[in-house]
């Protein structure tokens, strides 16, 4: 029994039904979850576009000019919000629809409806049609994240906007304020300022993205501050109201923003309250998410829990693997243990940030030995004849060994470039063995394998 559709729920039960279990899921949001509905699809379907801004923003430079119908030199491109938001919810609806069919074609069970656990082998649920109870062998919890609000900063679905609520949109902002500089704040901010739209960012911390790598994240403040973005460094968020169409930002310190929207990326709160998860044995940490080991296991004898609600690390690759690893071990399969060491994550900003395993902050702090070496892009051939001048291939080798334990890539769709990297570090390469792969001549990858030449050691 499988409660949640999101990553962690319905790629679980596909590893449950290839292994011959009867499998039912219980979900009441839509197949796919947040990552599908209301996050991952739609943020980077809303990026996809902004991404092709700033391209058209760049055009002249290689030798593109753009003409209006009259013939003249357009200066100036303009977004069609509600044309975006409306091809972003639905690319989610398909993509969530698509999900659907593949369970259905393997078999698992969807059962719609409010799931909570009376014990550890029964989840009740409540549905459109009432009650009911359903028995179990063993039970997934997959119930995701929301997003985080406070008393003072109240979302209204119109001005005050959290992550999932900026798809109703059909007015451009003229001003949008994006509150939090962590992963999804940056990726708005940046995604909107491509877009044609004033933004201000209120960072509490000393830089944009302080939980990324350092040198990442100072080339991306500085290009979006190149590019216009109002960046405010050790700003606090005190409260935020609305009066009229405009959103007014307190801060601590007495300062104020005005704009005429605003976006809360507060992070995230566990969806696990109310769900006789505790009563069950489950345990829960402080924060409401559910403690959990490396193989997926709860407190709970027979109860797993995979995703968002254990804040191990919310990313949809993460939920789904912790997912698939739950089945594998309940119903005897090979399996091995959560390795966060292997897992890549990226920034889908411009320039996008990838990165895989060792980082800057754990070696400058003794946690591991390790020599790097960080490429600019500007070198690079590829990059040149696109443009791109913001951007590097970072790597990070063990003494004496030379196996590459980490890398960062900042470039643009930095997303698909980290592949190389993460084979190298899950495989255990050598920074020798990666640097003798062939790459084409001209691109981009040429400089993650001119970086690993350079820690080729005698």
């Amino acid at each position: 029994m499988i409660v949640g559709g999101g990553p962690g729920g319905y790629e679980a039960a596909l590893v449950a039904s290839q292994l011959g279990a009867k499998v039912t899921v219980v979900d009441s949001d839509g197949l796919g979850g947040s990552a599908v509905l209301t996050d991952c699809v739609p943020s980077k379907t809303l990026i996809a576009t902004a991404e092709l801004m700033t391209d058209m923003a760049d055009a002249a430079e290689l030798g593109v000019r753009v003409t209006d119908h009259e013939g003249d030199v357009a200066t100036t491109f303009a977004v069609d919000l509600p044309r975006v938001n409306k091809r972003v919810k639905q690319l989610a609806a398909d993509q969530s629809g698509d999900i659907g069919r593949r369970l259905e074609k393997e078999g698992v069970d969807v059962v719609v409806g409010r799931g909570s656990l009376a014990g550890v082998d029964r989840v009740a649920v409540d549905g459109p049609g009432g009650e009911s109870m359903l028995r179990a062998d063993a039970i997934l919890v997959a119930t995701g994240a929301a997003p985080r609000t406070l008393p003072t900063a109240e979302p209204d679905g119109e001005r005050i906007l959290t992550w999932e609520q900026v798809y109703d949109l059909d007015d451009v902002p003229t001003h949008l304020v994006v509150v939090g500089s962590g992963v999804t704040g940056a990726e708005f901010a940046s995604a909107y300022l491509s877009l044609g739209i004033e933004v201000t960012l209120v960072s509490s911390r000393d830089r944009v993205l302080p939980g990324e790598d350092a040198d990442a994240a100072k080339v991306l403040e500085d290009v979006l501050t190149r590019r216009g973005m109002n960046v405010l460094s050790r700003s606090r968020m005190a409260s935020v109201e609305r009066h009229g169409d405009t959103v007014t930002v307190t801060l601590t310190d007495g300062r104020t923003v005005e704009g005429s929207h605003c976006i809360l990326a507060l992070g995230s709160v566990p969806l696990t309250q109310d769900m006789g998860l505790e009563e069950a044995g489950v345990l829960l940490d402080a924060n409401g998410f559910v403690d959990v080991d490396r193989v997926s296991r709860t407190s709970a004898r027979g109860v797993y829990a995979a995703g968002d609600c254990t804040g191990v690390l919310m990313l949809a690759s993460v939920a789904a693997m912790q997912g698939r690893i739950a089945m594998w071990h309940y119903l005897g399969d090979a399996v091995a243990p959560l390795d966060l060491a292997t897992v890549s994550s990226n920034v889908f900003t411009a320039p996008e940030i990838a990165t895989v395993g060792v980082s800057q902050r754990a070696v400058d702090a003794g946690e591991m030995q390790a020599e790097q070496v960080m490429l600019p892009l500007a070198t690079n051939a590829r990059a040149k004849m696109q443009g791109v001048r913001d951007g590097f291939v970072k790597l990070f080798c063990r003494p004496g060994t030379g196996i590459v334990v980490g890398g960062v890539i900042v470039a643009p769709r930095a997303s698909e470039l980290i592949h190389p990297l993460s084979l190298a570090v899950a495989e255990r390469l050598t920074a020798d063995q990666l640097a003798h792969a062939f790459t084409v001549y001209p691109s981009m990858s040429g400089s993650v394998a001119e970086a690993a030449r350079r820690l080729h050691h005698v």
